[in-house]
C-alpha cells in the first residue's frame, strides 16, 4: 500500500512537473503554425493573389467574416467579397500585418489580435482584427473574422 502510494505521488509530481513545458511548448507551435499562415496570407495578397490568399480561410459554409455592419458567411461569399472590393492591385496595395497576439484557446482553436495596413498610392488604410483559428487535418485555418478599419485621418 505504501509503495503504491509512493508511486503514485512521484508520478504525480512528474506529471505536474513536465505538463507546464509540454504545454508551453504546445503553444508556441500553435503560435509559430498560426504565423505562417498569416505570413502566407500576406505574402500572396502581395503578389495580387486573392485566391491563395484565401487559402488561410476555412473552406466552410460555416466560415464567417464580419466588418463595419456587413456579415458575410461561407467561404466562396468570402472570396467574392475580397474579389469585388480589391479588384486590382492598385486596390489592393501592399499588406502588412502587425502587433500579432496569439492565444491558444484549446488543442484545436486560437485566438489572433492583430493590425494590418496597406500601403496604397492615393492613401493607407488600416486597423485592427480579430481572428479565430481552428485546426483540421489540414492545418489552421480561419473561422471567424472581424474586421475593423480605422476612420481615415
Amino acid at each position: 500500500m505504501r509503495l503504491t502510494f509512493l508511486a503514485f505521488s512521484i508520478a504525480a509530481v512528474a506529471m505536474f512537473w513536465v505538463a507546464p513545458s509540454e504545454l508551453a511548448a504546445a503553444q508556441t507551435d500553435t503560435a509559430s503554425e498560426i504565423r505562417i499562415v498569416l505570413q502566407s496570407q500576406q505574402d500572396a495578397w502581395n503578389r495580387g493573389d486573392i485566391d491563395t490568399f484565401m487559402n488561410g480561410y476555412s473552406r466552410s459554409d460555416d466560415t464567417v467574416f464580419v466588418s463595419g455592419d456587413e456579415v458575410t458567411r461561407g467561404w466562396q461569399k468570402v472570396l467574392d467579397r475580397y474579389k469585388k472590393k480589391y479588384s486590382d492591385r492598385a486596390k489592393m496595395g501592399t499588406l502588412t500585418f502587425s502587433d500579432l497576439e496569439i492565444t491558444p484557446l484549446s488543442n484545436d482553436s486560437a485566438v489572433v489580435l492583430g493590425s494590418w495596413e496597406l500601403k496604397r498610392a492615393s492613401d493607407k488604410p488600416h486597423g485592427r482584427f480579430t481572428l479565430i483559428f481552428h485546426r483540421f487535418p489540414e492545418g489552421w485555418k480561419i473561422v471567424h473574422d472581424h474586421t475593423s478599419a480605422a476612420s481615415p485621418p
